[in-house]
Order: C-alpha cells, then structure tokens, then sequence
C-alpha cells in the first residue's frame, strides 16, 4: 500500500513545533512520510548530484527506516546514494568502552554495505556540510535522537545546508511510532501515553523493506580509516571494554533469538528477580542502534500461545510504551536531566525534606567503589562496573539510594546520571535519564506515604528487596561488595 501522507516539518530555527508541510518531492512509494520531518525548508529539484543518509543514532544496515527513505527517494529521483558517519573525539562523558562497542559495530554492519560509506572525523556542523559541497549531494536524510546534544547537531547542520540550498529531512527509525506523531505535548505518565501508541501501533508495526543494492553508482569511493578513527578518540580508557557483549547487528539478533528461544517465557515472572536469567540482554545494541526496537517487538509478538501471552505483554510495555515513554519526556522536557525537569508536587515535596538528616552521607568516590554500608547496593555498583550493566529492577534500588545517601537531590541526580553514564553500555540515553529522573524525583509517578528525605517520592528498602528475591545469592556474586562504615 503507498503511502502518501504529508507531515508538517520543523524548520532549523525550532526544535520541535511544526512549519510547513513537507514539499511533494519526498513523497515516494510505500513509505509512510510521517515518519519524516523536513529540518529547513530548502526544496531541491530537479536532483542533481546524490542523496546522503548522515548515519548518527541508528547504526545498522537493514531494519532503518531512515536508509529505507534515503534509498527510495534516490530511486525515485535516479541519483546515487551514499551513508557517511560523524565521529566526535569524545561525547559527554563516553569511555572506550561505549566507543570501543560503538565502533566495532559499525565495522561489522557496514561490509554488507554496498553503498558507499563515508567516515567523517569532526563534528557534524564542520563536516557534513564540506562534504555535501565536495561531492555535490542534492538532499540530505538523517535519523533522530530527542537529546539537546543530537538536536543541536541537527539544528546546526539544518542551517549550514540551508545556506548551500540542500534540505535536511529527518526520520526517526529510532521508535516504532514517530515522536511526533506519539504525542504532541510531555506525556504525564504511562497510562497518559499507552492508548496513544496502542492506537498508532497498526501504522507503524509494519515489515521493513529491504535496503538493497543500490542501482546509481556513485563515482567517488568509499572512504574509511578505522585506525585512523580509533587514534582520534580523546576518551578515558581506564573504563574497559566487556566480554560478555559482541558488538553489531549480528549478535545483537542473535541474542534477541536467544531470549525468545530460552528466556522469554519466564520474562513475566522473573523479571524482577537479579539471580535469574530472565531478561532480554537488548540494551546495548537498542541504545547504538545495532538492532530495531521495531523487530524485537515483532519477533517476540510473533510467538503465540498462553504460555508466553503474559511475556508478550510484558515485553511490549517495557521495550514499546515504556521505552517510548522516556523518549517522549527527553523530547519535549529539555530538563530530561536536572531536577527542574520534575513536577512541581515532586520539586515541593523534595525542597521541604532537602536538610532532612541522612543517617549516611557517602561522597562520589565512595560510591564508584562500592563502599557504602549496604552490600547489596555495593554489588549492584560493581555489576556495573564490571559487567557494563545493571538489572532493571536494581538500578530503581541503586538510584534511590543515591537520594537517601547524598546530601541533597540535586547531587543524588548528579552522581546517578555520572555513574549510569559512565559505565552502563547503554549510558546517555532517554531510557537512563528518565529512570534516574523517575527514581531520584518521581517523574511519571505518583505521589507516595511522606517520609524523611524522600518526602512523597517512592520508597524502596533492602528489606523489599529480600522479599523479592535472594539478596545473598546475588551479593555472594561480586565478592568485592562488603559493607563498610560511612563516614
């Protein structure tokens, strides 16, 4: 079925409200064009030279919708198509371990590529638009991320076309339904948002074309230095790489077969449960783009039966409404990582028991470490340390005690966001900035019981924790995790 809906675009002067619509020469064949938006309202025709797709968030061939459009309106228009990916030196905070994956993946995914590839050293701002100039490219197509780095990339590459006369159109291939189109306004909470995606979801959960061998030869060779993109790093290095792991598409299915195969049936129980081996294991290449939020759901909503009915369910809240959620909050709340991006009733509620007494009060470095008092906080720490993870349920526990352990909220937020960024595979990501920001000041929550520091921000304790699941079994773990005396 050809789609061929117009969407109103956002020009390079405003993040997210709509402009004008989209000009008909982007509209092609069995693509659903609101999944675009236009960034500056250039409008090249007819095409000359190649459409580039300025690979960012979403690192893989096959299953992005942003190629899928790239490749199709290259098609349409009979010029070639070529991907070009922008390495910064260094990325809020990004070790060697999230570039080292990051990386690899790329390599991996891009020798099925038979489309000229491009790996550009600089920022997008300096290098995209030399590039367009050098090789005389008509349009511009790139994917979508909803944090105030990645915005501003694209904003300011949207006016640097703007001045050469080339349109940048973005897709989020990220999402199974656009942010745009999920919701126009910061969702309260899940139950705000969940009917709004289920309704979409028939729209968009849709089987991907293939990227296939592109007809239009591009004249100008493929150009990468992987070592050369390796020596340019300026990262810290003391964080290592994990083994458990192996970055690009191609593992990262494997392990998605995997949980479907072994795990997922036991996902609606046991998921809370850290000693037991429930969980997808996905993060990491969801949050490099290694794999498509998209197939997962299809693949796992493709096993049928009562069995696994309640899995199901249970994947498709976390991994869809949940997962969309969080990159509805990031979106439209520039604040996604501070405290003034809470509610007002959270802010109340935290400023009144700001001074409250905290029986421990534990500094940055002691909490890298993984020295507090309480051993099974020490050895979530140095899962995460380690392992570049850290089970779902326990990082709620971890960050709230983060709050109850610090001296204010403010920097409870801080040292969560530091240490999820720092060492979790899946750092700078809405999901952990929204699970920081939902555990330290209660966004997307509720108001709870008052209580000393946390006010009427949800409580969780080690003695829950125990009634859940073997607390002993997952410190005995990680030998490292023996409490020591606060001081």
């Amino acid at each position: 079925m050809s789609r061929k809906r117009k969407l109103e675009d956002t020009s390079a002067g405003s993040a997210k409200k709509p402009a004008t619509s989209l000009a008909s020469w982007t509209t092609v064949e069995d693509f659903n064009i609101t999944r675009c938006r236009q960034l500056n309202d250039m409008h090249i025709e007819p095409f000359k030279g190649p459409v580039l797709y300025w690979m960012s968030r979403d690192q893989r061939v096959q299953d992005n919708w942003a190629l899928i459009f790239a490749q199709k309106l290259a098609n349409k228009v009979r010029v070639p198509l070529c991907v070009c990916f922008c390495l910064v030196s260094s990325f809020l905070g990004a070790t060697i371990r999230h570039y080292g994956f990051m990386l690899k993946g790329l390599q991996e995914e891009l020798r099925s590529l038979q489309i000229p590839f491009y790996l550009l050293c600089g920022t997008a701002k300096q290098q995209i638009p030399l590039f367009t100039s050098q090789h005389k490219v008509s349009a511009v197509v790139c994917d979508f991320a909803p944090l105030r780095v990645p915005l501003q990339w694209s904003k300011d590459v949207a006016g640097e076309l703007k001045k050469q006369g080339l349109p940048l159109i973005q897709v989020d291939s990220h999402n199974i339904v656009p942010v745009w189109e999920a919701s126009d306004k910061q969702e309260y909470a899940a139950r705000t948002i969940r009917s709004k995606l289920h309704k979409k979801l028939p729209e968009y959960l849709e089987e991907f074309p293939l990227v296939e061998k592109h007809l239009h030869k591009q004249d100008i060779p493929p150009s990468t230095d992987w070592q050369k993109a390796f020596a340019s790093l300026r990262v810290d290095k003391s964080v290592g790489e994990v083994s458990w792991a192996t970055p690009g598409t191609r593992a990262g299915l494997k392990k998605l077969e995997e949980f479907c195969d072994k795990r997922l049936k036991q996902f609606d129980a046991k998921r809370n449960d850290p000693t037991s081996d429930s969980l997808s294991g996905l993060s990491p290449w969801l949050h490099f783009g290694q794999v498509s939020t998209q197939r997962c759901i299809m693949r796992v909503s493709s096993h049928k039966g009562s069995s696994v009915a309640a899995s199901v369910a249970s994947f498709v809240e976390e991994a869809f409404v949940r997962r969309e959620l969080s990159e509805n909050f990031c979106f439209y709340n520039n604040n996604y990582d501070s405290i003034n991006g809470a509610a007002d009733w959270a802010r109340a509620t935290l400023q009144v028991h700001c001074k409250d007494k905290r029986d421990h009060v534990y500094t940055l470095e002691q909490f890298e470490n993984a020295r507090t008092h309480d051993d099974l906080w020490n050895a979530a720490q140095l899962q995460m340390v380690n392992e570049g993870k850290m089970h779902g349920f326990l990082r709620m526990y971890w960050a709230k005690k983060i709050l109850e352990w610090s001296s204010s909220p403010q920097k409870a937020l801080e040292i969560a966001i530091y240490l999820n960024d720092r060492y979790e595979l899946d750092g700078r990501d809405p999901n952990g900035y929204v699970g920081c920001i939902w555990s330290i000041c209660g966004v997307h929550d509720q108001g709870w019981s008052e209580r000393p520091v946390f006010g009427k921000i949800r409580y969780m304790n080690y003695a829950g924790c125990c009634r859940k699941f073997d607390v002993k079994k997952f410190v005995a773990r990680y030998p490292g995790s023996k409490t020591t005396k606060s001081k």
